[in-house]
């Protein structure tokens, strides 16, 4: 006979690099099993990052499939599973026929850079070619990042799309609202929702009147019939329709960041929180007014738990390039086979030996907001080994974090004392230490890392109608920490600092405006293409001398 641990509650986490579906003890916030599906990123183009929809869908069931299983296997009635939480990649674009339930394209990732020149296009439209002009709607500049360009691109470039629309047949979501929609149903009565945290980062949401923007629309030409119902984030939306979990209602949603916030329980105003995971994201609550940076930092809805209940802000620094440079060692270079590899390459050296690492590989995030920038390797020298590109690559996820924690600490204007970790890369102790080296103060670890997880499943208990977990501080179950403190001087760290700013400058203006399909190709470049002909030539002309 199967065990009853008291209510349980499912979350699943949808991330650039993976889908996971974990279960928690709703009285004790005890992860109890989980599954975890790999999934590929394609690259058509340079710049280019899509995902198919239908893998992403089929990761999902998959991973509720299997920790059922697991489940069942360790004895527990999966019967006592009161609820779900979805938690996802934000800003990734979908579109599809809601007749047929098929993506009309594959999804635009969040860290895609095809639609530069939709943005340089759109900024022509606008006086004084200002980036930020809806940020006291939005809270965001206007980036190739968020989901409104995406979708203008899509809507400008595929034909089956813009049929879709001038039919009535197409539904735009983010990632959260593709899987909600199909796991409710799909083409059979699924629910066409988001959240609010989600649709804060598309730039068509307005985020005081918590409603979609008419006149953010009209500039994006987004028809607004084809955009979900926003929704708070802890509610029941639907029910499971399909599978072991058929019947068991999805009832919360958050952005993966917003997520981890709850996850780590940052319900107070100067609260605050740093995932690491394909990219990093510091958030800190700023209760329930949104306040605005003046130091590149994005204006956020935080979470809103419940239909009646107040939206909570945030402030957020954004960097798009973290686990993902690790990734990028391990399949682009080789230099190592895993990445606890490259943890284990960068232990053996200590140091980067002078050569630093900017991985903007989709332009600079916050707070540079440069989407000129390219990646970079400077201070190479015959000494320079694969170790201490290794090293210099884990360093520049901590010399990021320092750019945003330092505009974070001039917006809010009370420093942090300590920053709170989470996601997959706070596993890497070397990392955790050079953070803390390079911010000089203490940097601690939850002892249960899934945090974003965690957050959608707090989120889905406590909604009206399921009500198995509470959100009451009091209830709260205590976190233990890791706790790292700085090793090295203010001084070191200052100077390591000062270069790594070097070498970020060095990184600005590589790339030029690519042109409208988004092809930004080298071999579109005349210069380029002058020198491959003079090269072939010049070779040509050596074999014709040399008598070969």
């Amino acid at each position: 006979m199967a065990a009853s641990l008291g209510p349980l509650v499912g979350a699943i986490d949808q991330g650039t690099s993976s889908t996971r579906f974990l279960v928690f003890n709703a009285a004790t916030a005890e992860l109890l099993s989980h599954h975890q599906v790999e999934l590929k990123q394609e690259f058509p183009r340079e710049g280019w990052v899509e995902q198919d929809p239908k893998e992403i869908l089929d990761s999902v069931y998959e991973c509720v499939e299997r920790t059922c299983e697991k489940m069942k296997e360790l004895n527990i009635d999966i019967a006592n599973i009161r609820a779900i939480g979805v938690t996802n990649q934000r800003e990734t674009t979908v579109v599809w026929d809601k007749t047929t339930g098929e993506p009309l394209y594959n999804a635009i990732v969040w860290l895609d850079l095809r639609t530069q020149s939709t943005v340089e296009r759109l900024l022509k439209r606008i006086p004084g070619k200002n980036k930020t002009f809806s940020k006291f709607k939005t809270g965001l500049p206007l980036s190739t990042y968020f989901s409104a360009v995406k979708l203008r691109w899509l809507l400008d470039n595929v034909e089956e799309i813009k049929k879709a629309v001038e039919d009535g047949r197409a539904m735009f979501g983010t990632i959260d609202s593709w899987l909600i929609w199909s796991l409710t149903g799909g083409a059979n009565g699924g629910i066409h929702c988001t959240d609010v945290t989600n649709a804060s980062r598309t730039m068509l949401f307005n985020i005081h009147s918590l409603e979609w923007d008419p006149e953010l629309c009209k500039f994006f030409e987004i028809p607004m019939e084809i955009l979900p119902n926003v929704r708070s984030s802890s509610e029941i939306y639907g029910v499971m329709e399909s599978g072991a979990l058929t019947g068991v209602p999805i009832s919360g949603c958050l952005g993966d960041q917003h997520a981890a916030l709850v996850g780590q329980m940052c319900f107070q105003d100067g609260q605050a929180k740093n995932t690491y995971g394909t990219g990093c994201f510091l958030l800190c609550n700023t209760g329930q007014k949104s306040v605005f940076s003046d130091h590149g930092l994005l204006t956020t809805i935080a979470y809103k738990m419940g239909k009646d209940k107040p939206a909570f802000y945030a402030l957020e620094g954004s960097v798009a390039i973290a686990g993902a440079v690790v990734r990028w060692l391990r399949d682009n270079l080789g230099i190592a086979k895993t990445s606890l590899e490259v943890e284990k390459l960068a232990a053996e050296v200590g140091t980067s030996y002078g050569c630093y690492f900017v991985p903007a590989f989709s332009g600079l995030y916050a707070p540079y907001w440069e989407p000129s920038a390219r990646g970079i390797i400077c201070g190479l020298t015959q000494f320079t080994n694969k170790n201490h590109i290794a090293f210099a690559a884990l360093e520049a996820v901590c010399f990021q974090t320092r750019e945003i924690l330092d505009a974070m600490n001039k917006d809010c204007g009370i420093p942090l004392s300590q920053l709170q970790v989470d996601g997959g890369m706070t596993n890497n102790k070397i990392l955790m230490q050079l953070q803390s080296d390079i911010l000089c103060i203490p940097v601690v670890k939850p002892s249960m890392a899934e945090t974003t997880a965690l957050g959608a499943a707090m989120a889905a208990g406590a909604a009206e109608g399921v009500e198995v977990w509470s959100l009451n501080p009091g209830d709260l179950t205590a976190v233990t920490w890791e706790r790292f403190e700085p090793q090295i001087n203010p001084e070191e760290s200052e100077y390591r600092y000062a270069r790594w700013k070097k070498a970020v400058m060095k990184s600005m203006g590589w790339e030029a405006s690519t042109s409208s399909n988004g092809d930004s190709s080298i071999f579109s470049s005349l210069p380029f293409s002058v020198f491959i002909m003079s090269s072939m030539l010049m070779l040509i002309g050596a074999k014709y001398l040399s008598g070969k």
